[in-house]
């Protein structure tokens, strides 16, 4: 395939990758990976090549979330300001997971199952006009109840979290929103658009100091990166907006189901390559 195919193809792979982006509060790297490495980037072009394109996707869907007020900024400060050095790291330390890191991703597949279960079984009251929440302040003028409850949202759980999401996003590139959504639903008990949205804004600043990471070791084929960066934004955009419009009862099934998809895809995946 010449590179101008492959330029156009990746294009239409980014817009993709920005709808999961923008609907699920996700990087989108679980379409993005597996789509270049079949158009012939190498296994560390594919991990790396994806950041520079969540940064634009996450943004333009952040910034849709903002608009109808499902962004806690204070839950992305803690969470995101936790995983910036945890982010690098990751990245610093590609090379010496052991298992080329498949034994983690068993391991965060089982955890994001089990998530996405609770996720979808869960059922959300119709939404009052405002929202408790210990510890934060901005929940925005349209966010949810969650059923079971006033929402934890600790400053030592966000960093708790911000460590795991941004150590993952450096070290395996697959993004720290499947890690942060179902944490900020469970364990914080966030209402499902509100953890959607700030978990959109914290993969956008995570991908950051990975993204700086792979391009100071030349690690980013800008073949796949920049076509990806123009396709993920309009696809972030329309992601954003159906997750909005959604109902809170409709968009649990469905985020709860399409992380349950996802951890089994990533534990065969992962299992074979063991074996």
């Amino acid at each position: 395939m010449s590179d101008v195919a492959i330029f156009v193809v990746t294009i239409f792979v980014g817009i993709a990758t920005g709808m999961l982006s923008g609907a699920f509060g996700v990087g989108g790297a679980v379409i993005a990976n597996p789509a270049i490495r079949a158009l012939g980037a190498t296994p560390v072009a594919a991990v790396a090549s994806t950041l520079p394109a969540i940064i634009p996707g996450a943004l333009s869907g952040a910034l849709r979330y903002r608009r109808e007020g499902f962004i806690d900024l204070r839950v992305v400060a803690w969470t995101a300001g936790a995983g910036i050095a945890a982010s690098v790291g990751g990245a610093l330390a590609v090379d010496l997971v052991p298992g080329d890191g498949h034994p983690l991703l068993l391991m965060i597949a089982v955890l994001i199952a089990f998530s996405a279960i609770r996720l979808a079984r869960s059922s959300e009251p119709e939404p009052p006009d405002e929202l408790e929440v210990e510890g934060v302040t901005d929940a925005g003028p349209h966010a949810e109840v969650h059923s079971v409850g006033t929402a934890r949202a600790e400053s030592w759980r966000l960093m708790i979290v911000g460590v795991g999401a941004g150590g993952l996003s450096g070290l395996l590139g697959i993004g720290g929103g499947i890690v942060m959504v179902p944490a900020f639903t469970g364990w914080m008990r966030l209402p499902i658009k509100l953890a959607l949205g700030t978990s959109l804004a914290c993969v956008g600043v995570l991908a950051i100091p990975g993204t700086i990471t792979h391009v100071a070791l030349g690690n980013i084929d800008w073949l796949y990166a920049l076509p990806l960066c123009i396709g993920i934004v309009p696809g972030a955009r329309l992601g954003s907006r159906l997750a909005i419009e959604a109902s809170a009862r409709t968009l649990r099934l469905v985020v709860g189901s399409f992380l349950g998809v996802l951890a089994v895809v990533y534990f065969v995946g992962e299992l074979l390559a063991i074996v």
